[in-house]
Formats: structure tokens, sequence, C-alpha cells
């Protein structure tokens, strides 16, 4: 069996027969963890163990931890500084905001890890232009240089505490006001005026290794008239073949109202897979989940699902021997003292 290509969530902090049941269809390869699936450090790694016991190869089961006010995971987790944190230090401290980002995201992997979970899907790559709110403080800095030096060290740490790295929005969310969560943004820029600056921090990104990255649901167009996430000319002309990306393409949840200019659910999710997606996300919505998983057409595709295994978590060191690392609560002082 191959891991399918749609991730979807669960309800609470354990699995309902129900969603056993719906975890083990084939088209299925991942979970996304939110606030309500968590309860406690212990209770939520018995989910994620859970959640890998029930079939082989493991389903994927990621987070949105990004730091900040995206952080879904808090009692018994060290509260983590937003990305604009180590952008206004690196103004006056360059040095030391990039060590601090790096140890940032090797905290993070590490108290991820430690309770099973594969991957958070972070960093943000979006310029902080002061447009966006639903950007904000997620984003490193304006600059996209800073932004990407900013998240190179901050995928270096999680690359050394065994983590993958999800760069996005691709090609970037930080000029348009709307939040496509509950709106359609639309940028009207030129592609070459989006080359030059929002391309800048993935472009580096994917020379570094990127694993993953996540497109936008932002409509560009003077490029496309589809979201970039449903995109061909976004995820296969300029993502795979101009910027030379290797790795795996995780749609943004389809549920999202930036998502639904693409036609009903179903239709989201053919679009976003024919566009050059490996997984897409269907979040917060059960029946449409049941839609996706029961209605989709899809032939397993040996590539995606190479690049999707590769964002699995490698290492694992259990909770009380994490607490007993030296570097651990180093790197615990170190980053409270930001956030």
């Amino acid at each position: 069996m191959t891991l399918g290509p749609v991730m979807m969530d669960i309800a609470g902090t354990a699995m309902t027969p129900v969603e056993r049941e719906r975890l083990l269809h084939p088209l299925v390869g991942g979970v996304i963890l939110f606030s309500r699936n968590f309860e406690s450090v212990a209770q939520v790694e018995q989910l994620v163990r859970e959640i890998h016991a029930l079939r082989e190869p493991q389903l994927l089961v990621a987070v949105d931890h990004e730091g900040g006010r995206v952080q879904r995971f808090r009692e018994g987790f060290t509260r983590l500084p937003p990305a604009a944190a180590f952008g206004r230090l690196y103004d006056i401290e360059p040095r030391r905001a990039k060590r601090l980002a790096e140890a940032t995201g090797w905290l993070m992997a590490k108290e991820l890890r430690a309770i099973g979970v594969d991957f958070s899907f972070a960093p943000v790559l979006d310029l902080g232009r002061g447009i966006s709110r639903v950007i904000g403080d997620r984003a490193f800095h304006s600059n996209p240089e800073t932004v990407a030096t900013l998240a190179h060290a901050f995928m270096t740490g999680m690359s050394r505490a065994g983590m993958a790295a999800t760069g996005k929005h691709f090609p970037g969310h930080g000029a348009v006001e709307p939040d496509s969560h509950v709106a359609i943004p639309i940028d009207e820029r030129s592609l070459a005026d989006i080359y030059a600056e929002d391309i800048v921090p993935f472009e580096r990104m994917i020379h570094f290794g990127l694993a993953g990255v996540m497109p936008a649901h932002v409509i560009y167009p003077r490029v496309d008239p589809q979201p970039a996430g449903f995109s061909r000319v976004w995820l296969h002309q300029i993502l795979r073949q101009e910027l030379k990306y290797q790795g795996a393409i995780f749609s943004d949840d389809l549920s999202m109202e930036g998502a639904k200019v693409a036609g009903g659910v179903l239709d989201r999710a053919h679009l976003a897979l024919a566009a050059g997606c490996d997984m897409v996300l269907v979040c917060n919505d059960a029946t449409a989940a049941e839609q996706v998983i029961d209605g989709l057409a899809h032939t397993p595709n040996p590539a995606s699902h190479v690049r999707l295994i590769r964002m699995r978590g490698r290492g694992h060191a259990g909770r009380r021997e994490l607490e007993a690392d030296a570097a651990y609560r180093q790197a615990v002082r170190m980053v409270s003292l930001v956030a």
C-alpha cells in the first residue's frame, strides 16, 4: 500500500470507530492535528501512536506549530516566539537572530518528535509587508533575503531534530490584505514583481533542500486565473520546472473560502492533484472529507509516494529522555527569553 493523497483531521482527543475506518481508506495518507485534539502531552502522544499503528506504511501526522499565535499544543510545550521576533532581532544582532532561529526550529521539532508527530507545516516564507493580517507576525521580515536567511536557520534546526520543513505559502501571501480562510484574495502584481521579491525565499530554500511546499489560496490573475494551489502554471511550470523543486507539495485546506472558487470539494481535490499537489488537505468538515475519499478518481503516483515518505520524522527521543538532555534545557532557556 502507498500513502494516499488525502490528509484529513479528527474531531476530538481520541479517534472514534468511524474515524478509524475512514483513516484506513487507501486514499488517505495523513492526519493533521489541531488544538481540539490536544488535552495533555501523554494523551496526544497516545493519539499519535494509535494513528501510526493503524496501517503500513504509517500515516503521516502533521500539525501547524510555527510559534506565536499558530502553535496548536501549549501546556507541556515550550511557548515559541512568532517568526517576526527573529526578524526584529536580526536588524540589531543578525548572528544572534540566526542562532536563536535555529535553536527554535530544533526545539519545536524535538518536542513534536518526542510525541511522534512527523512534521510541522513550518516555516512561513511570506514577506511581512504589513498588509496581510493573517500573515502578520508569522513572517520573519519584509526583506526576502532576510526571510531566506532566518528560515534556513530555522530549517537547519528542524533537520537536526529529525523533521522535514514545509515552506508556505507559495508564491507569497504577504501582498494581499484578505484572509484566504474567509475570502478569495487577489494579487494583481506581475510575475516579474513576484519573482523579484516573494519567490526569493522559496528559491533560496529549495536550493537549501526544502522538503515540503504549501501553495497559497491566492489568485494572481496576471499569471493564471486559478489560485496558486490549483494552478499547473504555478506548481508545474514555475515551481517544478523553473525553480527545480523536487519535494512534496501540500495543498492548503480545501475547505477554506479561498479554495471555493475552484468548485465543489471533490472538484477542488481533483484540480489540486492535477495541478501538481502530492497531497490535499481537507479539514474541519467531515462530510467534505467523506466526499473526497469516496469520489476521488486517483491513480497512485510512485513519485508522490516517495516525496511524501521523505516527510516522515526521523529519530524518536522520548519525553523523559528529552527533558534530561542538557542541550534541550539550554534551548528552552534561550527560546523562552525571546518568547
